[in-house]
């Protein structure tokens, strides 16, 4: 499955979601979760955490659906770098993986409990997690990287769906975990129709009323639904880029629903706001002069 940019959505959602992921890490104070690329050097951080306000640990989030015999150095490469320019930080790393066989043999002295490296393997806490924490909606998003056989799957969606639509959550949050697990039961269950995945997944409830057009992922044509995903795509931008400037907000408002959907699509690939929405209006003035 392609799982990276969901990966990343899903840190961005809530705190919550890094203990879950990451096998129980916790972080203390106030976050922000975005993307960067350090200057001068090319090097993308597709996750990380920085604290606000207090001097907690800075995490460096990588995430491997695949093998990948560099990841430890990778991500080493990139806790370096990131220090290097902030020295005056914690920075730690964390490698997710989906198997206990994807971890990287080498370096050796990574991944332990105090290393400045650790590695959260999913098949390693989830299954159990699931058990233990049946009401948690970031768990149940995560369902179907560990439920390996489809029959066991399939089983659980309707009560997966329900933990997410029955949460406690934001809006936005309950947006964003429900298009995750739509998105992966969508690639497990190739062969099954549109109608047949929904079946599966809303058992009580008429399609009309629960289907994550609903998100900001959506393909909505209604007012109402384009000023939703407008508000919503701020606020992702904003996690990933930081502070949103007035001129960005202003493009947003006034794009149509497909430009919407296309920067949904392209956030996790863009480096910069700029290159996602286009220059500003003042540079843009500047260059034609």
């Amino acid at each position: 499955m392609k799982t990276d940019p969901f990966i990343y959505t899903f840190l961005a959602t809530d705190p919550e979601a890094f203990r879950v992921l990451s096998g129980g890490l916790t972080l203390t104070g106030e976050y922000v979760f975005r993307s960067l690329t350090l200057k001068g050097i090319e090097r993308h951080l597709d996750g990380l955490y920085e604290p606000q306000g207090h001097e907690g640990p800075v995490y460096v989030v990588e995430f491997q659906a695949q093998p990948v015999a560099g990841a430890w150095y990778n991500l080493l490469t990139k806790i370096g770098l990131y220090g290097e320019e902030h020295p005056d930080r914690d920075v730690r790393g964390l490698l997710i993986l989906l198997q206990e066989s994807d971890l990287p043999r080498w370096p050796s002295r990574v991944g332990g409990p105090d290393a400045v490296a650790t590695a959260a393997c999913l098949e390693r806490f989830l299954p159990q997690w699931l058990e233990r924490e049946p009401d948690n909606p970031f768990v149940a998003a995560l369902a179907p990287l560990v439920l390996t056989r489809d029959e066991d799957l399939r089983g659980r969606a309707p009560r997966l769906w329900r933990t997410i639509q029955e949460a406690p959550v934001a809006p936005p949050v309950r947006a964003a975990l429900s298009q995750i697990l739509e998105y992966w039961l969508f690639e497990r269950f190739k062969s099954l129709t549109e109608e047949e995945v929904w079946a599966m997944l809303n058992i009580f409830t008429p399609l009309e009323e629960t289907r994550a057009y609903q998100s900001i992922f959506a393909k909505g044509e209604a007012k109402g639904k384009a000023e939703g995903k407008a508000e919503d795509l701020k606020r992702l931008l904003a996690r990933r880029f930081g502070h949103l400037p007035k001129w960005a907000a202003a493009r947003i408002d006034a794009a149509s629903i497909d430009q919407m959907d296309a920067w949904l699509d392209g956030i996790f690939d863009a480096e910069t706001l700029d290159a996602l929405l286009g220059p500003p209006p003042a540079r843009r003035r500047k260059q034609a002069g």
